[in-house]
C-alpha cells in the first residue's frame, strides 16, 4: 500500500496543474457569472463543453507518455507549417489570456488586503513576483504550491456548495426578468463561457510539457494508464467544481436584482461574499485568502505554460538539435516570461476597469482558434505518428469527431455574431 501511495504521489502533478489553471477564470469568474445571469439554464452548455472538449486535453498527456516527447514535437511531425500555425495562434492569444488571468488575480489580491489605491501597480508587482518565482524555482515550486492551493479550494467550494443547497436559492425580487440568452450579447457570453470551459483547447500542449517535466523531476516513467488516470481524475474534479460554481452563482445572485461588478476588485469582493453568505461572515478572510491563492496558482501556471510552450516551439522551429543547450534553453524560458509579463500588462492597461470585456474577449478568442488545435491533436494520436497500441478507443475517437464539429460550429457562430451583430 505504501509503495502504491508513493508511486501515486510521484505521478500526480500535471493533472493538478491543469485543474488549477482551469479553475481560475473559467470557474471563479465565468461560471459564477453564468449562474448569476442565466441561472441553471446555462448548466447544460457547461457540461456539453466539458464532455466534447475532453479528448483534446487527454491527447496531450497520452502523446507525452507514449512518445516521451511533447505534443508540440508532434506538431512539427505534421509539418513545419503546422508548427508555425501553433506558434502564431499562441502569440495572438497569450497576452489577452494572461492579461485576463492577471487582472482577475489582482482583483482578489486587492480585495484580500483592502487595497484600492495601487491601480496598475498591483498587476505590475504580481507579474514581477510570478516571473521571479518561476525563473528561480521553475516547475518544482509551481508543483508544490499548486497542490496546497488545490486542496484549499476544493474544501472551501464544496462547503459553500453544500450550504447553498441547504439554504436554497435566493427569492427573486418583484418584477425580475431573466437576461436573454439568444441575442448578440447572450450568445457572445455563451461562446466566451464555453471557450474556456474548462480551459482553452490550445493550452492542451501544456499537459504534455508538464507530464514530461514531472517524469524528469521524479525519474519515474508511469504507465500510460497511470498518466491517464491522474489526468482524468483531475478533469472530473474540474467539471464537478464548474457545476458547483454555476449553482452557487444561481442560488446566491440569480433573481436578486444584483449585477456582478465590472471592476476587478469589486468583482472579487462579490465572489467572496457569495461564499460568506452561505458559510457565514466569519469565513470572509479565509475565503478571500483561498480565492486569491487559487488565482495566484492559476497565473503562475499560465506564465509557466506559455513560456515553456513558446520556448519549445522556438527550439523546434529554429534548431535541429535533439537536445538544445540547457543554458540557452533556460535563457529562452526566462526571456518569454519577461515578454509575457510586459505584453500582458500593456493589454490589461487597455481595458482598465472593463474586467468582463477583457475576460470575454480572451475566452472567446480561445474558442475561435480551438478547432485548429483540436484537429492537430486528433491527427497525432489516431494516425501513424503514434504506435497503434497507444491509440484512443473508438469511443474516444467518435467523441473527438463530435467535439471537432462542435468547436467548428460554435467558432463560426461567434464570427457570424460579431460580423453581423445578430
Amino acid at each position: 500500500m505504501n509503495e502504491k501511495l508513493s508511486r501515486l504521489s510521484k505521478i500526480s502533478g500535471p493533472g493538478i496543474l491543469f485543474a488549477s489553471t482551469a479553475i481560475g477564470v473559467s470557474h471563479l469568474v465565468q461560471s459564477t457569472r453564468a449562474g448569476a445571469d442565466f441561472g441553471l439554464l446555462i448548466l447544460g452548455f457547461v457540461i456539453l463543453a466539458l464532455v466534447l472538449k475532453y479528448p483534446f486535453f487527454e491527447y496531450g498527456s497520452r502523446y507525452a507518455n507514449s512518445t516521451q516527447t511533447s505534443i508540440i514535437d508532434g506538431y512539427k511531425k505534421l509539418g513545419k507549417p503546422a508548427l508555425w500555425v501553433y506558434f502564431l495562434l499562441t502569440v495572438s492569444s497569450m497576452f489577452f489570456v494572461t492579461g485576463a488571468v492577471g487582472f482577475v488575480t489582482a482583483g482578489f489580491f486587492e480585495n484580500l488586503f483592502g487595497i484600492d489605491f495601487l491601480g496598475e501597480w498591483t498587476i505590475i508587482i504580481l507579474f514581477i513576483v510570478c516571473v521571479l518565482i518561476l525563473a528561480i524555482g521553475k516547475y518544482a515550486i509551481l508543483d508544490s504550491l499548486i497542490k496546497v492551493i488545490a486542496i484549499v479550494l476544493l474544501v472551501s467550494t464544496i462547503s459553500a456548495f453544500l450550504f447553498a443547497l441547504y439554504n436554497g436559492p435566493v427569492e427573486p425580487i418583484a418584477g425580475f426578468e431573466a437576461k436573454e440568452l439568444w441575442n448578440a450579447s447572450g450568445i457572445f457570453f455563451l461562446l466566451a463561457l464555453m471557450g474556456w470551459m474548462p480551459i482553452a483547447v490550445d493550452l492542451s500542449s501544456w499537459n504534455s510539457l508538464w507530464t514530461l517535466e514531472r517524469i524528469r523531476q521524479t525519474d519515474l516513467k508511469p504507465r500510460l494508464s497511470e498518466t491517464l488516470f491522474e489526468f482524468r481524475l483531475a478533469y472530473v474534479i474540474t467539471g464537478i467544481l464548474a457545476v458547483m460554481f454555476v449553482t452557487l452563482g444561481t442560488f446566491i445572485f440569480y433573481g436578486s436584482g444584483e449585477d456582478l461588478p465590472n471592476n476587478n476588485s469589486l468583482f472579487a469582493h462579490k465572489v467572496v461574499t457569495l461564499y460568506t453568505q452561505t458559510i457565514g461572515e466569519w469565513s470572509y478572510v479565509i475565503i478571500a485568502a483561498s480565492a486569491f491563492t487559487v488565482m495566484f496558482g492559476t497565473i503562475l501556471a499560465v506564465f509557466d505554460g506559455y513560456s515553456r510552450s513558446l520556448k519549445k516551439t522556438i527550439e523546434l522551429i529554429f534548431t535541429i538539435q535533439e537536445n538544445p543547450n540547457p543554458k540557452k534553453s533556460n535563457f529562452l524560458y526566462v526571456f518569454f516570461l519577461l515578454v509575457l509579463g510586459v505584453g500582458s500588462l500593456v493589454t490589461v492597461l487597455q481595458f482598465k476597469d472593463s474586467l468582463k470585456d477583457l475576460v470575454d474577449f480572451a475566452t472567446a478568442l480561445s474558442f475561435v482558434i480551438a478547432p485548429v488545435i483540436a484537429i492537430f491533436n486528433f491527427r497525432l494520436v489516431t494516425g501513424n505518428f503514434l504506435d497503434s497500441a497507444f491509440h484512443p478507443s473508438w469511443h474516444l475517437k467518435a467523441l473527438s469527431l463530435a467535439g471537432i464539429v462542435f468547436l467548428i460550429v460554435f467558432a463560426s457562430l461567434f464570427v457570424v455574431t460579431k460580423l453581423f451583430q445578430i
